[in-house]
């Protein structure tokens, strides 16, 4: 199985399945003499660990980051680092029922048509298991974007809507975060959302959501203007998410509706002659090289697809069957997204920082 490595100089490369032993990661061009241990990666898988409350799948796992190699006496080696999280908590009988049937909306029919065997149990390595290996290699790298460019980067994440509610922008406040179970920065929503996704989960049912996530402190010059663009890599980026279906950069589709003078971003020289920008439709990006503004994205995340509301398919013999998917799911599997998009733009960003290192200096 190929592609399985993401990033040119800063490279993630995960292993390890939903059920099994282990699931791991080996992050390769992480520069010598980073200080670095478990306690920079641990707070971030954290935030993407199931089990934290009725909104996400009740599976109890602790998610502990142990460093296997690439770091000594504290501080990053050069060689490859190897980080891993040990399985506790799999219940794979709850999978005994549909092993011969095809779960509508996964990837079981596409991976056994591709590789004739696929692991049943929780979609091995096509489940969303895999990307708390993801979260903790973006720990990695925003340990290093800190350390090349100061701690003044940050790259954070929200929920923006959930299935067809949206959050006022007026609202806005990055502090409501923490204060609710879904990464809601409207506090107003984050309370409706709650009853909302009650009644969903209730049904057995599931439902979408929308994720923002920006990123500050990043300098101009970042990305290619050809095929490495900074927001084609990003895009990709967010795009190999589980369950994401849709993505924009900056004001996104908006833009097909908006005239010449509405969409430029206009630019003008401040009082301590640096130059700033009067809009952000880009994105932070332009030309497919970061503008050194705010770097804006956004992701849909479909519903999540395993619901214990019957459906129709087929079985591995190819025949007409029902199937309903028990177990224990997200109802709404965006919500432990958004610390997953963090990690991804972080990886996209240091991988990026790395290569305009290597051609132009810093």
């Amino acid at each position: 199985m190929s592609g399985n490595t993401f990033g040119q100089l800063f490279t993630v490369t995960s292993f390890g399945e939903s059920h099994g032993v282990a699931i791991g990661c080996i992050i390769d061009g992480v520069p010598p003499c980073i200080p670095l241990s478990e306690i920079d990666i641990q707070p971030y898988v954290d935030k993407r660990r199931p089990g934290q409350s009725k909104y996400t799948t009740q599976r109890q796992e602790s998610d502990t980051v142990q460093i296997l190699s690439g770091v000594f006496d504290g501080r990053t080696t050069g060689a490859p680092i190897a980080l891993m999280i040990t399985n506790e908590d799999q219940r794979s009988k709850d999978y005994g029922d549909i092993k011969d049937k095809f779960r509508p909306g996964h990837a079981d029919f596409t991976y056994f048509q591709k590789y004739g065997i696929r692991d049943f149990r929780g979609g091995g390595r096509s489940s969303a298991r895999e990307t708390s290996m993801r979260v903790a290699a973006g720990a990695v790298a925003r340990r290093v974007l800190s350390e090349i460019l100061g701690n003044h980067v940050v790259i954070r994440g929200a929920m923006v809507q959930m299935g067809p509610n949206l959050i006022d922008g007026d609202r806005w406040d990055w502090d409501e975060i923490s204060n609710n179970h879904f990464f809601c920065p409207d506090p107003k929503a984050a309370i409706e959302w709650e009853t909302y996704l009650d009644n969903i989960r209730k049904q057995g049912s599931s439902i979408g959501g929308v994720i923002e996530v920006t990123a500050n402190g990043i300098p101009a010059g970042l990305g290619e203007p050809v095929f490495d663009r900074l927001d084609a890599d990003i895009a990709k980026a967010m795009m190999c998410i589980p369950a994401v279906k849709g993505v924009e950069v900056g004001a996104g589709f908006a833009t097909a509706s908006y005239s010449g003078p509405d969409n430029a971003d206009e630019m003008r020289v401040d009082e301590n002659g640096q130059i700033v920008f009067l809009s952000n439709n880009a994105g932070g990006v332009l030309g497919g090289i970061s503008s050194g503004q705010e770097i804006i994205v956004r992701f849909a995340v479909k519903p999540t697809s395993s619901i214990i509301i019957p459906r129709m398919t087929v079985n591995e013999k190819g025949e007409n069957v029902e199937i309903v998917t028990k177990g224990r799911h997200d109802p709404c599997v965006g919500i432990r997204a958004v610390p997953i998009g963090e990690a991804m733009l972080a990886l996209v960003l240091v991988d990026h920082l790395l290569r305009f290192r290597a051609q132009c200096g810093l």
